[in-house]
């Protein structure tokens, strides 16, 4: 930059450094550049910014409310487990055909017919002959997963038996019961002794 009285003249170097050697090859006042800007951050930055915090506050309400939908499977589950352990596993010799017959509109898939085959071929038979009764007792349940359409809880058992006119004895399990959502409604199918 180059002062001579009352004249200001600008070179590469000076560019900057005086108000009067502001780059101005757009043909843009500092005036209209802060104008610009305020154009930008208003049509562009701004909803760009609201965007993004409406999709972060979407993100979490979805979250909360699947952590909602898998907090209630969990109860339903645990729940559904523990009067399904109690309908399979308790019968008298006079009412073992309809109560575990009944059981059974509870369960699904494999298991169903390998639970329908041992009740029809060994428990009731072996209930009204030999004179044995069952009654169970859940003495707690604990949701292990549950997601929409597959849940698995633990049930803690015990089982009291009297075979005839024999002293009753006890039994304390746990068993891992599988359940699927068939439909709306959950259903059994596995139940594993552990």
């Amino acid at each position: 930059m180059t002062n001579s009285p009352g004249k200001v003249e600008c070179d590469d170097q000076a560019a900057g450094v005086a108000p009067e050697c502001e780059d101005t090859h757009d043909g843009a006042t500092p005036g209209r550049r802060r104008g610009n800007i305020v154009r930008v951050l208003g049509f562009w930055v701004l909803p760009a910014v609201a965007l993004l915090l409406a999709l972060g506050a979407g993100y979490f309400k979805y979250q909360e409310a699947t952590a909602d939908d898998a907090d209630r499977a969990r109860a339903q589950t645990a729940q559904i487990a523990t009067e399904a352990t109690v309908a399979m596993l308790s019968y008298a010799p006079d009412t073992a055909t309809a109560k575990l017959k009944a059981a059974r509109e509870g369960l699904t898939g494999p298991f169903r017919d390998s639970y329908t085959s041992l009740t029809d071929d060994v428990v009731i038979p072996g209930a009204q002959q030999k004179r044995i009764s069952a009654t169970a007792k859940v003495t707690g349940a604990a949701s292990v997963s549950a997601s929409e359409n597959h849940a698995v809880v633990l049930v803690f058992v015990d089982q009291t038996t009297v075979v005839g006119n024999d002293a009753p004895t006890d039994t304390d399990s746990v068993v891992r019961v599988t359940l699927d959502r068939i439909g709306n409604r959950w259903l059994i199918s596995g139940f594993e002794p552990i």
